[in-house]
């Protein structure tokens, strides 16, 4: 996009333009994220970073909206347990209703345990068949289809800044945003909303 307008940018310059400005682009894109629905699809995918594999933890919605994302050195119950709370203090009054996954045990034993603190008619229905968590597999998919290109991470700081910012520029490109103009000047305005830019 920079070389269609002329202007020459090395890669490590992009590079530190993501660590420095994407977490304070998700920080910022925060309170202005269209509110999510309350069936929510939960799974994990693979990341390398360092040389090693770590394990992205990602909701969406039953639009496709994404709820929120972890990133951790295992795959167990203690990160699952984690990464829940995480995205249930996001999406504050949001909570979900539904929470599909695949047959992994560790989900099933957290959400038994936040369950065991509700009352009867508040309780997270559990849903676990792999078949019908489509929806965040496809979306793993088109972040895979971003990421590959990447051939890996370094560090889990720039990693995480660096999902931080794709995944609030996917959000933004997908309308996912209270009361945006649609299309790519709706998307530069609100960029310009959220850093105090003259239009």
């Amino acid at each position: 996009m920079l070389s269609e307008r002329g202007i020459e940018v090395d890669g490590s310059t992009i590079y530190r333009w993501v660590i420095k400005f994407g977490p304070e682009l998700s920080k910022r894109n925060f309170s202005h994220r269209d509110w999510r629905g309350q069936t929510w699809h939960i799974d994990e995918t693979y990341i390398r970073v360092g040389g090693k594999w770590r394990y992205l933890w990602r909701a969406v919605d039953q639009h496709g909206k994404l709820i929120d994302f972890r990133l951790t050195a295992r795959r167990d119950s203690n990160a699952a347990r984690v990464f829940l709370r995480q995205a249930m203090g996001n999406a504050r009054l949001y909570q979900p209703l539904v929470i599909i996954t695949d047959k992994a045990h560790s989900y099933r034993k957290v959400l038994a345990e936040f369950n065991r603190h509700r009352d009867p008619g508040d309780q997270i229905r559990h849903v676990n068949r792999k078949y019908l968590n489509n929806r965040i597999e496809g979306d793993h998919s088109a972040l895979k289809r971003l990421l590959n290109p990447m051939r890996g991470f370094k560090t889990l700081r720039s990693t995480k800044a660096t999902l931080q910012c794709i995944e609030t520029i996917r959000t933004i490109m997908n309308n996912h945003i209270h009361q945006r103009k649609s299309g790519p000047l709706g998307e530069i305005e609100h960029l310009h909303k959220l850093f105090g830019l003259a239009t």
